[in-house]
């Protein structure tokens, strides 16, 4: 099978199917599998297993980093990144540090109206045992169901020191 520049099998017959929503292909007996070709440039000796465990810990952070982030638990949020991390979006890049968020942040702005977020696309673009790069798309919504809107993303996730967060993300959202 090959595979293009987003890890999406190429049609070909026996390519099979991307499994929704997580970068991730199915082999022929229906196990998961990533592509070698998004796998660490620098070590392409990495085993599936290797890369496999880094996205599923990078999903779990990003899991961590949404449900903390609706709960407006911000020692939960701040526990889901990587500092410094990097944040560029309204034409502004931003470097964060830890405590940089404080409580204000859910209260004003493009949160005034916001009730809860919600992942609708997370991608495995590039996977290497120490980094995960995904392609998002959340959606922003209001206490009665109605949605503020959906905004694509770019997310980096890394593992330092043992510890998975996010360093760097990208978004279209105010």
């Amino acid at each position: 099978m090959s595979w293009d520049w987003w890890g999406a099998a190429r049609s070909r017959p026996g390519a099979q199917p991307e499994t929704p929503g997580s970068g991730r292909r199915k082999k022929a007996d229906g196990a998961l599998s990533i592509p070698r070709a998004i796998q660490h440039p620098d070590r392409m000796t990495n085993t599936h297993a290797e890369i496999d465990s880094a996205v599923t810990a990078a999903e779990a952070c990003l899991d961590a980093f949404m449900a903390a982030f609706n709960a407006r638990d911000l020692a939960a949020w701040e526990a889901t990144f990587n500092f410094p991390s990097v944040r560029l979006a309204s034409g502004t890049l931003t470097i964060i540090q830890r405590g940089d968020h404080k409580p204000a942040l859910f209260d004003s702005g493009a949160l005034r109206d916001w009730d809860h977020s919600a992942w609708e696309r997370r991608r495995v673009i590039h996977a290497g045992p120490d980094k995960v790069h995904f392609d998002t798309r959340f959606s922003r919504y209001r206490a009665d169901g109605s949605i503020i809107g959906g905004f694509d993303s770019f997310y980096v996730v890394t593992c330092e020191n043992g510890h998975w967060g996010v360093k760097a993300r990208s978004s279209f959202a105010p």
